[in-house]
């Protein structure tokens, strides 16, 4: 493992208040193709750090934010930390403050949602889409053939008490100590990710550093809060089949908190989608596990857009 793969200062981190709160993000290949890079959950921008450079010098502006309450961003003021509000976190960010008229998004795990909102909240904007590893909306008609549309069950104990008890949780995480811990265990003993996949020195504390602010922590349980209280939404979330968006699906296979069925899910809700790619010996956090994978796939994707910068 490279020291650079782990190293906070890699990347210059820019901040900006577009939406009232500081949103922290990295700012690569300026002048390229304008790539968004979201993250999900129990994530910030660093599980992006083995892709950034290679996707810049493949002719990408890659952008890469910490959501609202992740990371080096702030909480806002609003106390909303669901899909829509990251959505328009991000527009207003890329749009209104970077000023660009048209983004090829990337994201799994929470940051799926919220680039599958953009594409239907602003569908002039998005021009394409990488997806791996996320939630996705069921679609009856079209998935009832399908085996493994559901997540394992023995998974879920994190997601109803993030959701339902999230002060009660925080409250039991009292130190920075114990709230890396917990977080250690989702890249470690809970097997979303492929066996080994972190096993090098500094790897997990790399990712779990980030959560050991008790306010961030907080925070970013209200995903999980907005899935089960109407209160804890600004607003509906715009999830649901897209037949315009162009989308490159890949699925790493390992994951044990993904629907098992994700590719053939994902396939039944992007009309217009390249694959799915399943990835070999990869889990739930594809840019870290399966780097080249990703980048060279995205790089293809996008190949007629890198062809004229």
């Amino acid at each position: 493992m490279s020291s650079a793969h782990i190293d906070p200062h890699r990347f210059v981190v820019h901040t900006a208040k577009p939406r009232g709160f500081r949103q922290a993000f990295v700012r690569e290949g300026v002048g390229g193709v304008p790539l968004v890079c979201v993250h999900g959950w129990p994530e910030t921008m660093r599980i992006f750090w083995k892709v950034i450079q290679p996707l810049a010098d493949a002719g990408f502006e890659v952008i890469v934010p910490d959501l609202r309450g992740f990371g080096q961003s702030a909480v806002s003021a609003d106390g909303f930390n669901d899909v829509a509000s990251h959505a328009r976190d991000l527009y207003a960010l890329v749009h209104d403050h970077l000023g660009h008229e048209s983004v090829v998004l990337l994201g799994g795990d929470l940051g799926g949602p919220v680039i599958q909102d953009l594409a239907l909240r602003y569908p002039e904007w998005v021009d394409r889409m990488v997806l791996f590893n996320s939630p996705l909306p069921y679609l009856k008609q079209e998935m009832s053939g399908i085996e493994g549309t559901r997540a394992p069950r023995e998974a879920a104990d994190y997601f109803i008490r993030q959701g339902t008890d999230p002060d009660g949780l925080a409250a039991e995480l009292s130190t920075a100590e114990q709230r890396q811990r917990y977080i250690a265990t989702f890249y470690t003993s809970r097997f979303w990710a492929h066996p080994g996949a972190f096993v090098g020195a500094g790897e997990v504390d790399f990712h779990t550093e980030p959560f050991a602010n008790a306010e961030s922590l907080r925070a970013s349980f209200g995903g999980y809060e907005s899935a089960f209280s109407a209160s804890a939404r600004s607003e509906a979330s715009m999830i649901g089949r897209n037949d315009r968006t162009r989308t490159l699906i890949m699925h790493g296979t390992s994951d044990h908190v993904i629907y098992p069925a994700f590719d053939r899910m994902a396939a039944a809700v992007f009309a217009d989608h390249v694959g799915p790619f399943l990835l070999r010996d990869c889990g739930h956090f594809v840019p870290w596990e399966a780097a080249h994978a990703l980048v060279s796939g995205t790089v293809a994707f996008c190949g007629d857009r890198l062809a004229v910068g």
